[in-house]
């Protein structure tokens, strides 16, 4: 038996990246999917990936930020599997990004058109999904944040305002709903490469991120897909209200590591500014 037999999930975003990877790990233990994205076409394709391994998805086009099309998108996992005991909220503006720039400089409709999506849409996907978790003996809530909602950027002003705001709407909503055995958490990762991010990001960028982590790789949609199906899980029984962060190491030190530190040996040789200056990145 799978750790999600008998369980219902409604994963947002999960058309590709770290959305199809989740669904594909739900599905894997047995879960149930509703796999809703606003590509259609993708969340069909990344539908039929889980089918051709566990059989056990649905593919819904869905744009969160449309209240409606929520609602229509719970129902449909009512009517088609009974109920909803899992969501994960992973679905996100990131076509926006490029555009969202620092505060003097940010574009009004990027800062509420980002805000409509992030915070307003995995608002709506929880007031629909906490009855319906109610109604079948409580529930899992995993929301997607990230680790730009935990730090300051000189860009990317809206995104990072939205993610932190997810936090603290995960606390509250652990806070609130724990007495109805409903538990909310936050997962928030660092650099992880999926092929649209591998898509924007040039190599100069890439090192610059990398450099901050400790350990040597990037990370990968099914990294987080791991943590998150732990957190869904009665593995974390115990576990609500918290951020999660799932980055490598890259916010656990201070701001000088990248170039040594308290100690020039700190890091292997190469890795310092003085490295920096001669890749000219």
């Amino acid at each position: 038996m799978g750790r999600f037999e008998d369980k219902v999930a409604v994963v947002t975003g999960a058309g590709a990246g770290i959305g199809k990877a989740c669904a594909l790990a739900i599905a894997r233990e047995g879960g149930r999917v509703v796999v809703a994205d606003i590509d259609g076409s993708a969340a069909i394709a990344s539908t039929a990936q889980i089918a051709s391994e566990a059989d056990r998805a649905l593919a819904s086009a869905t744009d969160i930020a449309d209240a409606q099309a929520v609602a229509a998108l719970f129902e449909t996992a009512e009517r088609h599997f009974g109920g909803v005991d899992l969501l994960v909220n992973n679905a996100s503006a990131m076509h926006l990004t490029p555009r969202d720039r620092a505060i003097l400089d940010l574009d009004l409709a990027v800062w509420d058109q980002t805000m409509a999506t992030n915070l307003r849409g995995t608002l709506l996907c929880c007031r629909q999904a906490i009855p319906r978790m109610i109604a079948r003996g409580g529930g899992a809530i995993v929301n997607m944040s990230s680790c730009q909602g935990l730090s300051g950027d000189t860009a990317q002003t809206s995104y990072a305002a939205s993610k932190a705001a997810m936090n603290m709407l995960s606390a509250s909503l652990a806070t609130q709903y724990g007495h109805a055995q409903i538990r909310c958490n936050a997962v928030a990762p660092g650099l992880i490469m999926t092929d649209r991010l591998l898509a924007k990001l040039d190599e100069c960028t890439q090192w610059h991120l990398r450099r901050h982590q400790f350990l040597p790789r990037v990370g990968r949609p099914e990294d987080v897909a791991s943590l998150v199906a732990f957190l869904l899980s009665d593995d974390a029984a115990f576990i609500t209200g918290q951020v999660v962060c799932i980055d490598g190491g890259m916010m656990a030190h201070v701001p000088t590591y990248a170039d040594g530190g308290n100690s020039r040996a700190a890091r292997p040789s190469g890795k310092t500014a003085e490295a920096d200056a001669s890749r000219g990145c």
